[in-house]
């Protein structure tokens, strides 16, 4: 099935591009607001609205396949690609990408994917997030033309073994309403929380970590106080943004100490710490979780260390998979540019046994999450993000929803063959 026409248009996204560098620099917050000068390029203010460009594919039949090209929250942060506005780059794709891909055939997905993730556009690759829309459109095309699920459609094509499709687990995301929307998250019962969002030292962290093992200590309270069921045992996933290696001076023994104390605190609970170090450069940051990774094992101790910034790319996450440089590491999503990455990630990391946590940004759409939400189902990553958006229920809904429906139609299709 060909495709015989493209159209584009600018959307949004569930959520905001926010200069990273500027609040780690000290922007302070004014309700929703920030307050302070940018400091990533392309920033006009701390805090912008998201954007993201929608691509849809019309084949011979009238059929469409959808696609959302989509930025992380935290652009041009951490080795990544520069901000990506709609405007900037739909006269882009409308003179160099659109006519290469009328006339495709999406009968396969993953050749297609791999031409224009590896696409040059003078002498340059793609933006990610272009290479990131315009595969998943390609995958929902193939699998819209062909009557299946995009689950199905990688299963086959990356010879993932199995025929049984099954629930993995959800992470939800607080941002900054870290109580508020805890709470929402015992209500419904999801698998892995808080995020919580602990991006600043002095107001969230604690200049030793004190404030952090406060939330820990009502995060366990909290979930103990209000759970239905006495067997619901979350884990607790919390994201640090590098804070813990700024508030210790990088110093290995006190990191690893603290980290410790973490783990203590959110007992009978499992916990992981998502970027407790970020040195600004992908070996730094390497080295450090590879140690700290490697001093928690030694131990004997359950907590577990998530690698996220400088681990953006396909190559990336090889490259940390292969150190250890983490217990988990975040493939998210958005970063790896084509979604055909995200397939082989997931199964990299899972013939590595390193935790393969199928992520991606608060930044994104329903579009993009349906579809990573299939990737993580067909090649079995051991957490999927709730996404788009920070309030809890949007993104949980969006993702849980998807999963089931993809999890019964395409067990169901099995079962009649």
């Amino acid at each position: 099935m060909k495709i015989v026409d493209v159209i584009l248009t600018k959307s949004y996204t569930g959520f905001y591009f926010d200069d990273q560098k500027a609040i780690k620099a000290g922007a302070t917050s004014d309700g929703f607001m920030y307050v302070g000068a940018p400091a990533t390029p392309g920033f006009q203010s701390v805090r912008m609205p998201g954007e993201a460009i929608s691509v849809q594919l019309v084949l011979e039949d009238g059929t469409i396949g959808y696609g959302d090209c989509a930025a992380v929250q935290y652009s041009g942060a951490g080795g990544r690609d520069p901000l990506f506005l709609a405007d900037d780059f739909i006269p882009f794709l409308e003179k160099n990408i659109v006519p290469k891909l009328i006339g495709e055939d999406v009968a396969k997905f993953r050749p297609l994917a791999e031409k224009y993730d590896r696409m040059e556009v003078g002498g340059k690759r793609l933006h990610t997030a272009i290479r990131y829309g315009i595969t998943q459109a390609l995958l929902n095309a193939t699998a819209n033309s062909r009557r299946i699920t995009m689950a199905e459609v990688i299963r086959e094509e990356y010879n993932v073994k199995g025929k049984e499709y099954a629930p993995i687990p959800v992470f939800t995301q607080s941002g900054d309403d870290r109580y508020n929307n805890v709470d929402k998250m015992i209500i419904k019962g999801a698998d892995v929380m808080p995020h919580a969002l602990i991006n600043h030292v002095g107001t969230k962290l604690g200049e030793h970590g004190e404030i952090l093992l406060k939330y820990i200590g009502w995060l366990r309270d909290r979930v103990l106080k209000y759970r239905a069921d006495k067997n619901y045992s979350p884990v607790f996933h919390i994201d640090v943004y590098g804070t813990i290696g700024i508030a210790f001076k990088y110093d290995v023994d006190k990191m690893f100490n603290y980290l410790l104390e973490c783990e203590k605190q959110a007992a009978p609970f499992r916990i992981r710490i998502e970027g407790p170090v970020d040195t600004g450069d992908r070996e730094g940051t390497m080295q450090y979780e590879k140690i700290l990774t490697a001093k928690l094992d030694e131990v004997g101790s359950k907590l577990e260390i998530v690698a996220d910034e400088w681990c953006n790319t396909l190559e990336d996450i090889k490259y940390f998979a292969d150190n250890r440089a983490g217990h988990v590491l975040q493939i998210k999503t958005p970063d790896l540019g084509g979604v055909n990455n995200v397939a082989e990630a997931i199964i990299y990391c899972n013939e590595k046994g390193v935790g393969s946590y199928c992520g991606g940004t608060c930044n994104e759409t329903d579009v993009s999450a349906k579809t990573t939400t299939n990737i993580a189902i067909a090649c079995r990553a051991i957490q999927c993000l709730a996404k788009p958006g920070m309030g809890v229920d949007e993104g949980y809904m969006i993702v849980k929803n998807e999963m089931n429906r993809v999890i019964t139609a395409a067990n169901r299709r099995n079962k009649n063959k």
